[in-house]
């Protein structure tokens, strides 16, 4: 079970104003948590891969092909302000 301290120190690092049931709460699902991680670390994982998802991801993302632009009337009609060149922006 993680200590009273620890629980405390997490929440003040967290910025969070914990009453003392919420302590207790708190107490109990990071113990938990803990106890899940050192589960995890005792699995053999040699030789697994390591992955950005949890399925494989093929063909997620369109091919990047170059195409036509937009022509420049009609980027700038929905400009809040504009040159009739580029947008025009508040100066820094």
């Amino acid at each position: 079970m993680i200590e009273r301290s620890d629980v405390l120190h997490i929440a003040r690092l967290a910025r969070l104003d914990l009453d003392e049931a919420e302590i207790d709460v708190l107490g109990a699902e990071l113990s938990g948590i803990l106890a899940h991680v050192e589960r995890i670390s005792e699995l053999d994982l040699a030789g697994v891969e390591p992955t950005s998802h949890s399925v494989a991801q093929i063909g997620s993302l369109r091919p990047d092909v170059p195409g036509d632009s937009l022509p420049r009337e009609v980027a700038l009609e929905g400009a809040p302000d504009s040159d009739g060149v580029g947008f025009r922006v508040p100066a820094p």
